[in-house]
C-alpha cells in the first residue's frame, strides 16, 4: 500500500515523501498514530499542492533576505565599550550587545543568534562582522567599537 507520510517516520522516510509498506503496517501502524494518509488521488493532490506553496514561501523568504542583506551591506553599528588608561578594554563586546545597538541606532531587527563573531570584539576599531540572514544569504555589518 502506498502511504503519505505526515510526519518523519525513522527507517521509513521524511514528512512529505510517498512510501510502500505493507497493508498491515500501515492499518495497525501509520494511520491509527497520524503519521501518514493513503496515497488516493486526492491526498497526492493535496501534496503536490503543499509542496508548491512551500517552494513559493522559501522563494519569499530567500527574497525577503537578500534585500535585508543589501540594507546591512550599507550600515554600520557604533558600541561603546569602557576603556582605561592608555586605551585598555573591560570586558568585550558580544553579539546581544551588536543586535541591540543595531535595534536602537538603525532599527534593525537582528536576531543575535544569526550574528557570527569568531570570538568577542575586545579591542577598540572598525569590524567586519558576518549576519547569517539565510542558508544561502549571509551579509556584512560594519561594527565600529569606541571607547566611552
Amino acid at each position: 500500500m502506498k502511504v503519505i507520510l505526515l510526519q518523519d517516520v525513522k527507517s521509513l522516510g521524511k514528512k512529505g515523501d510517498v512510501v510502500d509498506v505493507s497493508d498491515g503496517y500501515a492499518r495497525n501502524f501509520i494511520f491509527p498514530k497520524k503519521l501518514g494518509v493513503e496515497a488516493n488521488s486526492k491526498n497526492m493532490n493535496d501534496l503536490k499542492l503543499q509542496k508548491a506553496n512551500d517552494e513559493r514561501v522559501a522563494a519569499k523568504n530567500l527574497a525577503d533576505a537578500q534585500a535585508f542583506a543589501k540594507v546591512l551591506e550599507t550600515k554600520q553599528v557604533v558600541v561603546k565599550l569602557k576603556t582605561g588608561e592608555g586605551g585598555k578594554t573591560f570586558g568585550s563586546v558580544s553579539s546581544k550587545e551588536i543586535a541591540e545597538e543595531a535595534k536602537a541606532q538603525q532599527d534593525l531587527d537582528i536576531d543575535k543568534k544569526k550574528i557570527v563573531l569568531p570570538e568577542p570584539l575586545k579591542n577598540l576599531g572598525t569590524y567586519e562582522v558576518t549576519v547569517k540572514l539565510h542558508p544561502q544569504v549571509s551579509a556584512t555589518l560594519k561594527v565600529i567599537v569606541e571607547g566611552a
